[in-house]
């Protein structure tokens, strides 16, 4: 169980546009991994609905290192139809979905910082864009929402790609 939210991390599924990806598909590939389940708490699919995946009081398992105090919202796409670079190819809809889904998070958990994965570990480009940028680009008003993560807290020892990773 979670007991504080200080990150509402925001991800990307690492698949072209033309992929049709949904939790139920990421659930999958997260238990051929290994893991208990889906690591995040919300899908943003191509068609901007958002679907859930883990509940909301459990930690996540998608920043390693900071999945006991974050939340974490997958976009779908994000590669190049090749896969072999980041791309922002995201929709109208997805953006829409997660702008809405973010300020509902914000009413839940007001301190939290709202990031990109990159942001939590420089060796990722996941989510493909600059998630500060977005923010700050949408809610100017509200100034930067992310902290310098240098704490001591950030555990970057997966280098592997840019799917998410879990905590042991």
């Amino acid at each position: 169980m979670r007991k504080r939210t200080d990150y509402i991390v925001v991800h990307c599924s690492a698949t072209p546009a033309s992929m049709d990806v949904d939790a139920k598909l990421i659930d999958r590939w997260h238990r051929q991994k290994g893991w208990l389940k889906i690591g995040y708490h919300f899908v943003i699919k191509r068609d901007g609905t958002v679907e859930s995946g883990r509940k909301l009081d459990e930690a996540g398992a998608h920043v390693y290192g900071h999945n006991q105090h974050s939340i974490g919202i997958c976009m779908v796409g994000g590669m190049t139809e090749d896969m072999r670079y980041p791309e922002d190819n995201f929709t109208a809809a997805q953006w829409a979905s997660l702008k809405a889904l973010l300020v509902e998070m914000k009413g839940l958990y007001p301190n939290a910082d709202v990031l990109g994965h990159r942001d939590l570990d420089p060796n990722k480009a996941c989510p493909s864009f600059d998630m500060i940028s977005k923010w700050n680009e949408w809610f100017p008003e509200k100034g930067e929402s992310h902290v310098d993560v240098a704490d001591g807290d950030n555990d970057q020892s997966d280098k592997r790609d840019l799917r998410s990773t879990p905590d042991a």
